[in-house]
Formats: C-alpha cells, sequence, structure tokens
C-alpha cells in the first residue's frame, strides 16, 4: 500500500496525500492497516480459498477502483465525521458479465494505455459516472487484492474531492445506479448486517450495509468496513445478524428511509 505526506506517481497522476481534508486524515495516514482490517472480517476458509484461487489465477487481469469521498474540506477543521461527506458507488447493471447487479465502486478492467492504477480507475470512473477527473485529488493506493469469481488483481485508489462535480449513469448497459451515498450511511448500526453467497453457508458471511438503493456486500463491503475501522468511524453492530444473499437482496427499496 501507498501513502504518506508527499506527492508520488502512480503512473501519470500523483498521489497527493497532503491534500486531505482533516477529518479524512485519520484513514489516509494509516491507509497501510486496511489490508489488516480487511482480513480480520475474512472467515479463515474463505481466506484459504481466496489464496488458493489467487495462486491458480496469477495472470489475471488488473483493474482499479475509485474510492472517492467528498465533503467539507480544509476549513472544517475537526478530524470528526462530517454529517454531509459522501462516498461514491455504483450499481452494475444485472444483465453484466461479471458481478452482475452488485453495488460497487466505480472501475474496472485496466486498458493497454493506462499508465497505472490512478488512470484506470479515474477513466473508469468517468465512463460510468461522468465524473470529471480534474475535481479529484488521488491521496493513496490500497493493497492490490485478488478478486476470485472475475479473476481481476483489483488496486482501489483513495481520492478525494470537495465537490465532484454531477454524477450520473452514463451507459445502461453498465451501470443501473450511480449514488453519492453519505458515510453516515455506511456508520449506522441500523444498516449493517453479514451476509453470505448462495450455496456456502453463514461460515462465509462478510460484512455488508443495507440501504434503500443497494446492499453493498462482497468486495466493496468489505473495504467499506475496513475503512470505517481504521478511520475510528465504525460504531457498534449486530454482527449476528446473518443473512443468506437473496433475502438480503429483497430487503433493497423496503425501507421508507432515503438512506
Amino acid at each position: 500500500m501507498t501513502s504518506g505526506g508527499s506527492s508520488r506517481s502512480a503512473g501519470s497522476a500523483a498521489l497527493t496525500p497532503e491534500f486531505r481534508p482533516p477529518w479524512l486524515a485519520p484513514l489516509v495516514d494509516n491507509v497501510d492497516r486496511v489490508p489488516q482490517a480487511y482480513r480480520r472480517k475474512v472467515p479463515p476458509d474463505f481466506l484459504a480459498a481466496v489464496t488458493k484461487a489467487r495462486v491458480a489465477g496469477a495472470g489475471g487481469r488488473d483493474a482499479a477502483v475509485l474510492v472517492l469521498f467528498s465533503g467539507p474540506s480544509s476549513e472544517h477543521a475537526s478530524r470528526q465525521l462530517p454529517d454531509d461527506a459522501d462516498l461514491l458507488l455504483t450499481v452494475r447493471a444485472g444483465t453484466l458479465r461479471h458481478h452482475a447487479g452488485q453495488a460497487a465502486f466505480p472501475g474496472g478492467a485496466a486498458d493497454p494505455e493506462d499508465s497505472g492504477p490512478v488512470a484506470t480507475a479515474l477513466r473508469e470512473a468517468q465512463e460510468e459516472t461522468g465524473i470529471d477527473p480534474g475535481r479529484l485529488r488521488p491521496l493513496a493506493l490500497l493493497e492490490r487484492m485478488f478478486i476470485p469469481p472475475s479473476g481481476f488483481h483489483v488496486v482501489p485508489v483513495l481520492a478525494y474531492s470537495p465537490d465532484p462535480g454531477p454524477v450520473a449513469v452514463v451507459d445502461q448497459a453498465e451501470t443501473a445506479v450511480v449514488s453519492r451515498v453519505p458515510v453516515r450511511a455506511f456508520v449506522n448500526p441500523e444498516n449493517r448486517l453479514m451476509v453470505y453467497r448462495t450455496g456456502t453457508g453463514p461460515g462465509f458471511a462478510g460484512p455488508a450495509f443495507l440501504l434503500n438503493q443497494m446492499l453493498v456486500w462482497g468486495f466493496t463491503g468489505h473495504v467499506i468496513s475496513a475503512m470505517l475501522d481504521v478511520a475510528g468511524w465504525s460504531q457498534p453492530w449486530n454482527t449476528e445478524d446473518v443473512r443468506e444473499l437473496d433475502e438480503a437482496m429483497a430487503l433493497v427499496g423496503s425501507s421508507e428511509e432515503p438512506l
């Protein structure tokens, strides 16, 4: 993982952690702790299966995702999480080959022309959400992770913008929903549960977030849960609320609350 207090090259784009706002500093300054926090929530049997699949898929394709936080900049001096801080997420179209209908960070496979994971993440995010990359500050790279269902080796790119501008679905064949989700919605214990994929059993359950527009689970849910822990934003929640994926998906949109 890459972090620190000075600009670093990540392909054609520089990492500029010094542009983090005070409230995001606990995460950016401790970004190297995210993998440990991530693995703490992964069942040992599942972690072993992922390790085996990673070895078998050593030639898998590179990819990157954009983990974009937005919210007040330097004038908000407190390190406390602002109420209006948000995180950019999408819901993938139900017709896609990989991770259909799943909530995800914007991103995708690297193109040969991409100079590195930052370039990949920014390009893919622009293609999926219409976001202007010039408004964003890449801050750090999270550890490269292997995703067995798709065979991708994914680098999450942590970024920040005080105002990312308008975002929306660009191509309905690829993306069903684009949303700037309040970080408070992920912190809220009422929105948290454990989810396991159909056919695996509760022993393979991982952290998830039940929101009105989406169920955030799998890789994305794990990364968000780990970031909440590292940043010190996480609140106690009921880890014994364990649901099978189809059961949890059926609850999406059942709340009268917006998130």
